[in-house]
């Protein structure tokens, strides 16, 4: 009697064709960065670059400077931004809506628009600055440097730590509150020792999501950090930096980010650990009035906070209005600056970024709906290896991954270099993990059981699953989706190693123009793509009929 083999379904074949995509275009390009940077043309293999970063405090002094301004946003973001959410969760505030939809946009724009911003506003020759110098005369401090770094990061993350800590504030069961009460615990002390205790898992991970969102940040340091240097601007600098280039150490400092992230990553998931339960809101939290002097004082935090976030974006647009010739603003207001863009690849760059962010986000979106049934459904070693897989770029910095791909596709048998072809692989691999994570979630909350019967009832597993599965996961796929598009479309870290004139996207034209000195030109390019990222949320607000963004 033979042995019949065992029968394999449908989804064995998805987990080995997943295996070979992460091996060819995730895998495969790391391996060649790590070669790339243990390889001299001259010496063969030499850690001389590693060597050579540890040895000169010039380098190795990038990873303290990161750090430091890393930790100091994150820090900042968590003080600013969860008393926010808590406001903003516990009580009915006046014009809550409009608070959440533009702190939303304070995240959701191009990181380095943020500074550039804060250049124009509160630079050398800043509006604010010569205001404050030359009718109160009062020398205000540089927003160049660790401050200035600090400054517009901050700003710019803390709607990340609101979305997070809302999402968990709303998880608090009343009762909880008021058994506290009921135990004297009330008012600042409840807050500190219950509420934030309860919380304690979201804001690990809120804090590990602007960590390396602040970590990985190329642009704002490029453009306000002047002489201090941090890691993703000197992996730059020495791929293609001014003065000269030298792929091999641009390599190992990118292997030692990679390294660095890891180990981030690594520690937050052992805080993590610590605080394994599990809260559900049986009797959700009833929302207060805001009276009084505190009243007053949350409606001021609240409205000054957004306000100040949102005001270097408005000023953009307002200038992308005004006359210009090149770095120089006149007097008078036209429609100049957009007739310069139009000329200047703005109909290219708008084509270019639809197509890009569109192709890129179908891919990623069939792509996150399969790696998640993978995950939740057909647990098992492989299917957890392609989730911790399609994790590994949520940590690493673009311009790391931007380089991998070139080193992995710039020869045959396979060359995409310079085409969008790379681009859309970047963005794919960048941005699919958010989209990942929320059709996860979403489908942990859906019973197999529903499955189990439609399947009970004659249905086949593959219409069970496009008919039952993924329309009850929509919630989930759209809230990832609208995270992934904007990350796409406001990309700059590592389209700014793979780009060329014909793939040039919003982004990239815009930082192109504040790299050349054409401030008009930049703020055109600029405003169009904060109206992209505005349109946007608000489409995704109509689709999904909700109030909230999960992440």
């Amino acid at each position: 009697m033979v042995k019949s083999k065992p029968k394999r379904d449908m989804w064995s074949g998805i987990t080995i064709t997943f295996l070979v995509l992460f091996t060819i275009f995730l895998i495969i390009p790391l391996f060649g960065i790590l070669r790339q940077s243990v390889i001299d043309p001259e010496e063969g293999l030499s850690l001389k670059h590693f060597l050579r970063f540890f040895s000169q405090a010039y380098y190795s002094r990038t990873i303290l400077n990161s750090f430091k301004v890393t930790v100091a946003i994150t820090v900042v973001t968590l003080i600013i931004g969860i008393p926010f959410a808590y406001f903003y969760s516990f009580y009915r505030l006046k014009g809550a809506k409009i608070l959440f939809v533009v702190s939303i946009l304070c995240v959701m724009s191009a990181p380095f628009i943020g500074a550039y911003s804060w250049i124009l506003l509160l630079g050398r020759s800043g509006v604010i600055t010569q205001f404050f110098k030359n009718v109160l005369g009062i020398q205000i401090g540089s927003i160049y440097g660790f401050g200035g770094i600090l400054v517009v990061q901050a700003l710019k993350l803390f709607p990340l730590v609101f979305i997070y800590m809302n999402g968990a504030f709303k998880n608090i069961d009343r009762s909880l509150i008021e058994a506290s009460a009921n135990l004297g615990s009330v008012g600042v002390n409840r807050f500190f020792r219950v509420i934030l205790n309860l919380s304690m898992p979201t804001i690990l991970a809120a804090s590990l999501l602007v960590f390396m969102r602040a970590f990985a940040d190329f642009g704002t340091p490029l453009l306000i950090g002047e002489g201090y240097r941090t890691f993703p601007v000197e992996i730059y600098n020495q791929y293609l930096g001014e003065n000269g280039t030298d792929y091999n150490f641009a390599a190992a400092i990118s292997v030692i980010a990679i390294v660095i992230t890891a180990l981030v990553f690594f520690v937050q998931k052992w805080a993590t650990s610590h605080y394994q339960f599990s809260i559900s809101a049986l009797t959700p939290i009833e929302k207060k009035e805001p009276k009084g002097i505190r009243g007053v004082l949350m409606y001021l935090y609240c409205y000054l906070l957004v306000a100040i976030a949102f005001v270097p974006q408005l000023y953009v647009i307002y200038l992308s209005f005004r006359n210009s010739d090149q770095a120089i603003f006149k007097e008078g207001y036209s429609l100049n600056n957009y007739r310069v863009a139009a000329d200047k690849l703005l109909g290219r760059s708008i084509n270019n970024t639809l197509i890009l962010g569109l192709g890129s986000l179908v891919i990623i979106i069939v792509l996150s709906i399969l790696i998640a049934y993978l995950v939740v459904r057909r647990r098992s070693v492989l299917n957890n290896l392609i989730d911790t897989l399609s994790m590994i770029p949520y940590i690493m910095p673009g311009s790391v991954i931007g380089i991998a791909l070139v080193i992995a596709f710039s020869r045959p048998p396979l060359v995409l270099t310079g085409t969008m072809a790379i681009m859309i692989i970047s963005f794919v691999i960048r941005r699919m993990p958010y989209s990942i994570r929320a059709a996860n979630a979403t489908l942990m909350q859906i019973p197999i059981s529903i499955e189990e019967a439609s399947i009970s009832l004659g249905t086949s597993k593959l219409k069970t699953f496009t008919h039952i599965t993924v329309p009850m996961m929509s919630s989930g796929i759209i809230s990832g989706a609208i995270l992934s598009w904007v990350s796409i479309v406001t990309e700059l870290s590592s389209s700014i190693i793979l780009y060329n004139n014909r793939t040039i996207t919003l982004t990239m034209s815009a930082y192109v123009a504040i790299s050349r000195g054409n401030y008009g030109l930049a703020c055109a390019f600029s405003a169009v793509l904060t109206a992209l990222t505005s349109i946007s949320l608000l489409v995704y607000l109509y689709i999904s009929k909700s109030e909230d963004i999960k992440l």
